[in-house]
């Protein structure tokens, strides 16, 4: 059986159960939970965050995949503070988001790779949480240059541990495309990829074209709408529905992208936050999966997405 690295160490892939496959924990910045502690209220981000996934085990959430990593201020000792005590799997992340480090931006991709391989083989700052996805991340108009090195070292890291890559996209400027072309020419399998926060476009070429490049999308921006110009949550499910009439069922998996506790936004905006997603993980359990229902998705194909995908997808043999 296929096995996966969580935070309380690895699982048997069959256990994942329904997973959300791109969430977080808390966010925060590289380095400041060392330099100024008191500005990061462990006490406090634990005891919300075990509140928040407490009530989603109880309505059936069994696993999350939290994609902070060094430049969103990981810490995957409360990452595994948080699953011991609520009993949700946690799966830890290594690679970097969009605040590269500069001596990362410049680096070797083979050293970026051997440190993220470091983080899924022997651990993580020191502990023995071992990662289980590896993020990277682009936004804007295109592909910058420091992100595309990440995206090198994480492809060299994919291929050394079959460890799958998860990417944080500017979906409306279809980077998941170049994403996609430098993780190919690094030679990394492609069915190893997922291209995130993909149902921020309702764009049907686009996201067939990642589909049929052999990567994963993931539709884990939800419930989105928010501001102009954003499509809402019945437009993104409308999608997944119209993506699973296509032969796609097996190819997809959803999420949220939901912080519990998120330092490094203005509390107004965590407030309007909070507001469009009251449900916060369970927004998918409430109310997405109910409309896709009633759109004519089947049980089966819920299943699909929310426990046969995942597995297969974040499974390591």
């Amino acid at each position: 059986m296929a096995q996966i690295n969580t935070v309380l160490g690895p699982i048997d892939a069959s256990k994942l159960g329904f997973t959300l496959g791109h969430e977080h924990v808390f966010v925060a910045s590289a380095g400041v939970r060392y330099v100024y502690p008191e500005f990061v209220d462990k006490k406090a981000i634990v005891k919300k965050a075990v509140r928040e996934l407490r009530q989603a085990v109880e309505e059936g959430v069994n696993t999350i995949v939290d994609v902070s990593v060094l430049d969103l201020g990981r810490d995957v000792r409360v990452e595994r503070e948080v699953s011991r005590r609520t009993g949700i799997n946690i799966i830890a992340a290594t690679g970097n988001w969009l605040d590269v480090p500069r001596v990362f931006a410049a680096a070797d991709p083979n050293r970026l790779a051997d440190l993220y391989v470091r983080e899924i083989v022997d651990g993580i700052e020191g502990t023995d949480v071992r990662a289980g996805v590896i993020k990277v991340a682009s936004d804007g108009d295109s592909v910058s240059a420091a992100s595309e090195n990440i995206i090198r070292g994480a492809a060299r890291a994919c291929k050394r541990t079959g460890v799958p890559i998860t990417t944080h996209t500017g979906a409306a400027a279809r980077l998941g495309l170049r994403q996609i072309e430098i993780i190919e020419q690094e030679g990394a399998d492609l069915d190893k990829v997922v291209i995130g926060h993909s149902n921020d476009s309702t764009d049907l070429d686009y996201l067939t074209a990642i589909l049929r490049k052999g990567a994963w999308l993931g539709l884990d921006r939800y419930p989105g709408g928010g501001r102009p110009g954003i499509p809402g949550w019945e437009e993104r499910t409308r999608v997944v529905k119209q993506l699973l009439d296509m032969g796609w069922a097996d190819k997809i998996m959803l999420s949220h992208d939901w912080v519990s506790s998120m330092l490094n936004a203005r509390p107004d905006m965590q407030a309007q936050r909070e507001k469009n997603n009251p449900d916060g993980y369970l927004f998918i359990t409430r109310k997405v999966l109910p409309y896709l229902k009633q759109l004519g998705g089947t049980d089966q194909q819920i299943k699909q997405l929310m426990v046969d995908n995942p597995r297969r997808f974040f499974g390591v043999s």
